[in-house]
């Protein structure tokens, strides 16, 4: 019984956050429509020019449409994979709210991991939406299907990492007043580092070994290729995310036990 009634907790959670997250049904339709929409007129665009309508010119081994099927698939993945930020936690330390967290029976990184669970549904249907648009425009290809089941799994699962890592940059918020600048500096690093702006292929050689001993490639550059088509083994991308993922989760609970013992409740 007290096992069901740990579950229910974690169901009622989730549909409150589903709640909230759908109770702005315009604010759902820019998210649905809006990204595919900027992608379509920002990165196609831009790429277009870059190649200037060559279809025979490669850079880093890309021509026009693997280059433009490369981006869709890594917008894909983001959507499933990296979509969720950490703002309510840092709010919630700064402002003394993670007191009731102190004395309630769902402790704070089971109700943060609840809302998180909801977010990627509701992700998950944005992407889905998305991926509809694309491969119906024609910009994707014949869809492997095989390649689309393991990358969404795989998606999942680097999704849990991010989230640990969105989680350690709340708990900064023990010890600095704002913790959207480490947001920031987080995702544009990770973008520049795993193969979001550029394929990796692009970049020189003793990088991309450098690289392959950190988790960023594993992150956007090989869940994009599993997309399409090019990496079908996690052999490799299980084993050094859930390294990091063990460091990250050891960081993330040394900085609430400490954070802990300077906490003073302000602002309550």
């Amino acid at each position: 019984m007290t096992y069901l009634k740990w579950l229910d907790k974690w169901w009622q959670t989730m549909k409150t956050a589903w709640s909230n997250y759908m109770t702005y049904r315009y604010n759902l339709f820019l998210q649905v429509v809006g990204p595919a929409l900027i992608f379509f007129f920002i990165k196609y665009n831009l790429w277009s020019s870059i190649y200037d309508g060559d279809l025979e010119l490669q850079i880093g081994g890309y021509n026009l449409n693997s280059m433009i099927q490369y981006h869709i698939w890594g917008f894909i993945l983001t959507m499933m994979a990296k979509g969720h930020h950490a703002v309510d936690l840092g709010q919630e330390i700064r402002l003394g709210r993670i007191s009731s967290y102190l004395i309630y029976p769902f402790n704070f990184w089971e109700f943060h991991a609840a809302s998180f669970i909801a977010f990627q549904a509701y992700q998950f249907i944005i992407a889905l939406v998305s991926l509809s648009f694309f491969y119906y425009t024609g910009l994707l290809g014949p869809l492997n299907m095989d390649a689309l089941l393991i990358g969404i799994l795989y998606a999942q699962f680097i999704s849990i990492f991010w989230f640990i890592l969105q989680f350690a940059t709340g708990l900064m918020a023990f010890w600095l007043e704002e913790t959207w600048i480490l947001r920031v500096i987080l995702e544009i690093m990770t973008a520049f580092l795993s193969g979001a702006f550029f394929p990796l292929e692009i970049y020189p050689p003793f990088i991309q070994k450098i690289l392959h001993y950190t988790p960023f490639p594993y992150l956007t550059y090989f869940p994009t290729k599993i997309f399409m088509g090019e990496q079908l083994s996690l052999y490799e991308p299980l084993i050094t995310i859930s390294f990091w993922m063990v460091l990250a989760i050891l960081l993330n609970y040394i900085l609430w036990k400490r954070g802990l013992k300077l906490y003073t409740a302000a602002g309550m």
